[in-house]
């Protein structure tokens, strides 16, 4: 066991976890924050998606000691019902969920992508590295390629996203 502070979507959490406990499972299992999905376990789904300060990651592919005192933000530390995230209310009205088990990783990794843009962080399909990233479709697809969605909304997360930068959908 092993005594681990995380400030999780702004509050500071001290826990006691077996050094083998990952982040999502501390997250689900210890702090009862089960927005947050456990669909492969393996970081091949996004539905674990998480920002940890700032940057997403797959909370199923790291153990929770390793983030000691880290900035966990959760798709409950973005927004509430009646005080939505731009983001969240982007999905909303966009329709950019169905089922709705992959929508929370799916969030919190367009929230954290936009940031990446913002910063100039190219991917494999941004076209001319010296130049600011265009915000196109591809762009957010390539960008999104690790969070999948089985029933097929991708369209729609596209629009939500595209929204939320500030280009018409």
């Amino acid at each position: 066991m092993s005594k681990v502070s995380l400030r999780v979507n702004g509050e500071v959490r001290n826990l006691e976890l077996d050094t083998r406990t990952t982040l999502l499972d501390a997250l689900r299992e210890h702090l009862q924050l089960t927005g947050s999905k456990k669909g492969c376990d393996h970081g091949q789904c996004g539905a674990c998606t998480v920002m940890v300060e700032g940057r997403r990651i797959y909370s199923c592919l790291t153990l929770a000691v390793m983030h000691e005192g880290d900035a966990v933000t959760t798709i409950e530390g973005l927004g509430q019902p009646g005080n939505l995230h731009p983001m969240q209310a982007a999905f909303v009205k966009h329709d950019g969920y169905q089922c709705g088990y992959c929508t929370p990783g799916q969030i919190c990794a367009s929230v954290a992508m936009l940031e990446e843009i913002k910063a100039g962080v190219p991917s494999h399909a941004t076209a001319d590295l010296t130049a600011p990233s265009q915000l196109t479709a591809e762009e957010i697809r390539e960008r999104m390629s690790g969070n999948i969605c089985r029933c097929g909304a991708y369209s729609n997360i596209v629009d939500a996203i595209t929204e939320v930068a500030g280009r018409p959908a």
